[in-house]
């Protein structure tokens, strides 16, 4: 067969030039340019999506929070945010919460829940308080009153001790003993003319002086020692006087301040009933910190700005405040760690060790959220440690328990808090893909009974004028948003064009809102720098060109190889065995295609197909799949009433990674038969579609992506008017051709055929008749089908003779 001669096969003509692309006509876009058309305030073609959030935000029960499904880049959290903003600008303004000190158990903080607006005050107060109570304890025990009644009760108390050992010291000396104090305490001793008598003056008395004198002594002494017992209590009942005068002028101080607070929120019982423990604290232990010597923790100050630990007991910690603002929160959190989700206990560093307390507590996501909305996205939830569980057991338990990750884990000793609970009332909407929700809803149980509401966001919208008049106008909304130059008619006709490429079919409009937004901002940027007033046709056709070129390096690469030689790739004659088939390569965002050959050898066998591919595990399931029905149809078509006799091998030339899908099947299967019809398939036309056990052919992928490739190909080879590429014809409808490819099938260059079943495909292909079976079960002489029906019959009956000659008992030499 020579390049170049071998025509289409009637029955299966080339498709026109109008079926290759969906034109859109600049005149139904209804307006000059973007600029007379009014703004959309949704999202096209999402209304069971935006049903479905409507829903989630409206009922009110456990458990209906909200799973966003769809790929990224359709505008979904966009949608959600916009909505989720409008519900909660009429909903109420939820409490605002704050930690204050647990007088009764100091590492468990209490938390108080505050009318919106006054837990800033509250904090506010709280400060004030603590720095007034401060000022007033101070000046109260530096006042002359209190000096005087301090040396009063001392004064009261010594003179007690003094007269009472004087008393004693008296008594002694009327019976002629003296009371000595000396340094190692107090010491009874004989006296005679008012001196203390020696130890040999005493010896020299008579016995029953010496005996009177021990006696009285010993009387003396036993009081003495009562008098000493009696000092210990004198001591404490002196501190117990001290401490009541200390709690006298404290509440002096302190009183009348906590009384105005109290007075100022007695609405609150909870902070009424906090602020009597302050005051009881304050009055119980003000002297006591007042009085910590120098170095100690209490005196010790936290920070440059932060007042003494002492204080910092009597402060409300602001957790979360609704002060400004109407309606509820929406909070959208990026990063959803542990941490952020829940809240942290944060430390200082004293004397080399970690210390805290309530006012280190800091607010998660869910505190800020709580009362309103939160907006996270599954993906980045699931891959950090511990946030997934620790998100499900606030929304199981309705309440935020702060609980430090090592504490958790048992992973650390040092002494942290344990903060009281806060009640939970939010609505959480998870963001991620498809994959996402389907895997969790599978394995996690608790995930079914959390997120009931799926709000699933379609990637496609039908094309009719009613959604090609609200697209139009999408396109006018985002060049409004962004300040860009308004788009005329062909250029709005020229983007819906393309948006219906990306739809990957001729009926639909794509979602993909961030894929317009970036065609836009880009043509918009070609036209100002060309300097237009507005952005037409050719700035929007510039824009999807440079985006192309900037991500064709691997393509242009590879097709350079198929240029040099490198890779073999015919594109005229006829070849046994050998078929161009399409691959469409996807690396990042650029999807290409490229030909690929595939060869199929045949010989005398049992039946067995060899996919080479799959022996040397570089085949995909999917692929293996194809191979396993080309072989069923060739059993279930072929070898009806005898054994099938041959053995197929097929390889994908020069291909060195996995390949995978069943769009080659087709392809693969009319090799194997020309190899054995012995019949050449023409070289200048490429193959793609999928294959059924019935010879039917079935729709495939990437078809616009694989016939511009084959094109790129023959067009740098050059175009022989002859060169094509067959397609199924399930497929026509997804086709969106380049402008280039469609002028080459306008002029005849290029020919693009659409096949139903493999009998097309092999007409057009080989230019034989394939032949259908009469009424004997014969197919027609000189028919594709007879040459191959003839071929196995030969392998049949070679195969039996060469059984019989090798069968044991017939005379023959084994």
């Amino acid at each position: 067969m020579s390049e170049g001669s071998a025509p289409a096969h009637p029955s299966v003509p080339a498709l026109p030039p109008q079926l290759l692309r969906r034109r859109i006509d600049p005149a139904r876009i209804g307006a000059a340019s973007t600029a007379e058309l009014e703004p959309v305030a949704q999202l096209i073609g999402q209304e069971r999506a935006v049903e479905a959030v409507r829903f989630g935000m409206a009922i009110r029960r456990q458990g209906f929070n909200v799973f966003v499904l769809g790929p990224p880049g359709l505008g979904k959290h966009t949608l959600v945010r916009r909505f989720l903003e409008a519900e909660a600008a009429d909903a109420a303004r939820p409490s605002d919460w704050c930690y204050v000190h647990n007088f009764e158990q100091p590492d468990r903080p209490r938390a108080l829940e505050l009318p919106p607006g006054r837990g800033s005050q509250l904090r506010d107060a709280m400060r004030k308080l603590a720095e007034e109570a401060a000022a007033a304890i101070r000046a109260t025990f530096e006042s002359e009153e209190y000096r005087t009644r301090l040396e009063e009760l001392a004064e009261q108390f010594g003179e007690r001790e003094r007269k009472a050992f004087q008393d004693l010291g008296e008594e002694a000396q009327q019976q002629g003993i003296a009371l000595i104090h000396t340094p190692a305490g107090f010491a009874f001793a004989p006296i005679r003319a008012g001196a203390v008598i020696s130890p040999e003056e005493y010896e020299k008395l008579p016995e029953d002086e010496r005996k009177r004198i021990s006696e009285t002594i010993e009387k003396l002494q036993e009081r003495l020692q009562r008098v000493i017992r009696q000092v210990p209590q004198w001591g404490r009942e002196r501190r117990n006087r001290l401490k009541d005068l200390h709690r006298e002028f404290t509440t002096l101080a302190v009183d009348h301040l906590v009384a105005e607070l109290e007075a100022e929120y007695q609405d609150l019982p909870e902070v009424v009933a906090h602020l009597a423990a302050v005051r009881r604290d304050l009055i119980d232990t003000a002297a006591q910190h007042r009085h910590a010597p120098e170095g100690a923790p209490e005196a010790v100050e936290a920070g440059p700005e932060q007042p003494p630990t002492w204080l910092r007991r009597y402060h409300a910690n602001l957790l979360v405040a609704h002060d400004s603002g109407l309606g509820a929160p929406v909070v959208i959190e990026d990063n959803p760690t542990y941490q952020n989700l829940i809240g942290r206990v944060e430390y200082l560093s004293q004397f080399g060790a970690l210390v805290t307390d309530f006012n280190l507590i800091k607010a998660g996501s869910l505190h800020q959220a709580n009362g309103g909305y939160l907006m996270i996205d599954a993906h980045k939830l699931l891959t950090q440690p511990l946030a997934w569980d620790a998100l499900k057991r606030a929304l199981v338990a309705r309440k935020i328990q702060i609980t430090s990750i090592g504490q958790m884990l048992g992973l650390v000793s040092t002494v942290s808090l344990d903060p009281q609970s806060i009640p939970l009332e939010v609505k959480v909407v998870l963001f991620g893909e498809r994959v996402l929700y389907y895997l969790l809803y599978e394995w996690d149980p608790e995930f079914r009974e959390l997120f009931k509401v799926a709000a699933d966001f379609e990637e496609s919208v039908a094309l009719d004028d009613a959604s090609l008049q609200r697209y139009t106008r999408l396109i006018a909304t985002v060049a409004k948003d962004e300040q860009m130059l308004a788009f005329d008619a062909p250029a709005c006709a020229r983007i819906l064009e393309q948006i219906i490429r990306l739809a990957g079919d001729q009926e639909k409009l794509s979602t993909h809102m961030q894929s317009l937004a970036d065609l836009m901002r880009e043509a918009d940027h070609v036209a100002r720098a060309a300097g237009l007033g507005t952005v037409d046709a050719p700035a929007v056709a510039a824009a999807i060109e440079a985006q192309e070129r900037r991500a064709d390096r691997i393509k242009l690469r590879m097709q350079d190889s198929i240029a040099e030689g490198v890779l073999i790739i015919a594109t005229g004659g006829g070849r046994v065995g050998q078929v161009n088939g399409l691959s469409v390569y996807q690396i990042g965002a650029n999807a290409f295609g490229l030909p690929t050959r595939i060869t199929a050898t045949t010989r005398l066998g049992s039946g067995e197909v060899v996919d080479i591919q799959r022996e040397v595990k570089l085949g995909g399931a999917i692929h293996s799949k194809g191979v396993l029905i080309l072989a069923s149809f060739l059993g279930a078509r072929y070898a009806g009433r005898q054994p099938l006799s041959l053995s197929a091998s097929l390889s994908f030339e020069q291909t060195y990674g996995t390949v995978e899908g069943d769009s080659a099947s087709l392809a693969e299967l009319c090799a194997l038969l020309s190899s054995l019809a012995d019949a050449p398939i023409r070289q200048d036309l490429a193959v793609t579609g999928s294959v059924s056990q019935h010879g039917e052919v079935q729709a495939i992928g990437g078809v616009n992506e694989k016939i511009e490739g084959f094109f790129d190909i023959c067009r740098s080879k050059g175009l022989t008017g002859s060169q094509g590429v067959v397609i199924p014809g399930a497929n026509v409808r997804h086709l969106m051709l380049r402008e280039d490819v469609v002028r080459s099938a306008e002029t005849g260059e290029f020919h693009i055929y659409a096949v139903d079943t493999v009998d097309q495909a092999l007409a057009l292909l080989t230019g034989l008749e394939p032949g259908a079976l009469d009424e004997t079960g014969v197919y027609p002489d000189g028919s594709f089908n007879r040459r191959i029906a003839d071929r196995l019959n030969a392998m049949t009956l070679v195969r039996r003779e060469l059984a019989l000659a090798h069968k044991p008992g017939t005379g023959e030499q084994q």
